[in-house]
């Protein structure tokens, strides 16, 4: 059944080369293929991520995806150095101290790709 399928999220880009580049330079994925449609495929420990060539103005506003880490402020520390740039808000509900909010049982940091796909780190406490 689906609960032992390995899941592809499939992210919509603009430009794929472009795309391709920061998926495997600025977030140091493995590249594991490229379809006739241009979709570039990247491996991650629980599953893929597809890069599909779409017109400007498919990505979404909100989360496309979350990568859970162990160590978040590693990760970011990590992801800037490799010109990552998280993103800061204070707003009702949500504020980040140095690119991270507090939300219960779990913290998160925030950026974009490339294309402006909101993409996520988040690391669950206790």
């Amino acid at each position: 059944m689906l609960t032992e399928s390995t899941i592809t999220t499939m992210l919509p880009v603009t430009d794929s080369e472009r795309a391709g580049h920061f998926y495997a330079d600025s977030l140091g994925l493995t590249r594991t293929g490229k379809g006739e449609d241009g979709t570039q495929y990247f491996a991650t420990a629980g599953g893929a991520i597809g890069l599909r060539p779409m017109p400007a103005g498919s990505q979404s506003e909100n989360t496309a995806l979350s990568f859970e880490v162990g160590d978040l402020e590693a990760e970011i520390s990590a992801l800037e150095s490799h010109g990552v740039r998280f993103q800061d808000f204070e707003m009702e509900g949500l504020k980040t101290v140095d690119h991270i909010a507090e939300l219960g049982k779990e913290r998160a940091a925030w950026f974009t790709d490339s294309e402006g796909n909101v993409l996520c780190l988040h690391q669950m406490l206790g």
